[in-house]
């Protein structure tokens, strides 16, 4: 992977957060179920790491979902900055690799993320959902994927519809997004409260138990240490807890996880 890529449109969510689509130059960008593709921006010339929600299909283009928050990307530059059909460089290696875990016989799969911390698992899901539509594939077989998102307003998620389709439509898979500040957004109808303050009563919910299910933490790092400590302490074991966290807070911050 590396290359020239085509930006082909972008939206602004919300003040700092932003989803679009490139596509690659050659035609060709494949790579498994990853956080992000660090990306170069020949217009200010800094390393900007935005996450894309692209599956194993080949062919189609590839949204992009980033953030200006905390990672030290401004709004300024970057890809906020990119029009359409604008060119920016990818590197060569990807950074990260948050696959599904297929070898530990766990066939539960508890996936936990703040705002676009969702990227791997749209992947994931993308993914095993086209598989299960051909009916070609053992996948998902006796998988089961159960996603728990949040945000601080829901415009901030940014494949809510597409996600409640599957999992409206996949008995093997459960979505639910929750807002953590509903008097910012008096339409929200969903759950509210941090996916940190949620995650037991889902857990139990769904009947997931630490000997049956590998838990992902995807996103803000405060709540990636927090859920890390909650399955901790509710039995998981340190090899069946998965995280990737989207930046490094600053020393002495403490910000909300959505």
């Amino acid at each position: 992977m590396g290359g020239m890529s085509k930006h082909l449109a972008k939206g602004l969510l919300a003040a700092a957060l932003l989803g679009g689509a490139l596509t690659p130059a050659n035609g060709q960008l494949i790579f498994r179920q990853l956080r992000s593709i660090p990306s170069f921006n020949p217009l200010d010339g800094n390393n900007t790491p935005y996450s894309p929600a692209a599956n194993l299909i080949e062919g189609r283009d590839h949204a992009l979902y980033g953030t200006s928050s905390a990672g030290g990307v401004s709004t300024n530059g970057g890809v906020f900055r990119l029009n359409k059909d604008d060119a920016l460089l990818c590197r060569k290696i990807a950074k990260g690799r948050f696959t599904l875990d297929l070898r530990s016989g766990r066939t539960n799969h508890l996936l936990v993320s703040t705002v676009t911390g969702i990227a791997p698992y749209v992947s994931y899901v993308r993914t095993l959902y086209r598989d299960w539509k051909k009916g070609d594939s053992s996948m998902p077989g006796n998988h089961k994927l159960y996603c728990l998102q949040g945000a601080s307003r829901s415009w901030e998620f940014g494949y809510r519809e597409e996600l409640e389709r599957y999992s409206n439509d996949a008995p093997w898979f459960k979505y639910v997004a929750t807002v953590s500040r509903p008097w910012e957004d008096l339409d929200w109808k969903g759950e509210t409260g941090r996916v940190d303050d949620l995650l037991r009563k889902y857990a139990d919910r769904w009947g997931l138990r630490s000997e049956e299910t590998t838990g992902y933490l995807c996103g803000h790092p405060t709540m990636v240490e927090n859920c890390r400590g909650i399955l901790q302490r509710a039995g998981w074991k340190k090899d069946a807890v998965f995280e990737e966290v989207y930046f490094q807070e600053a020393r002495g911050e403490r910000a909300g996880a959505g």
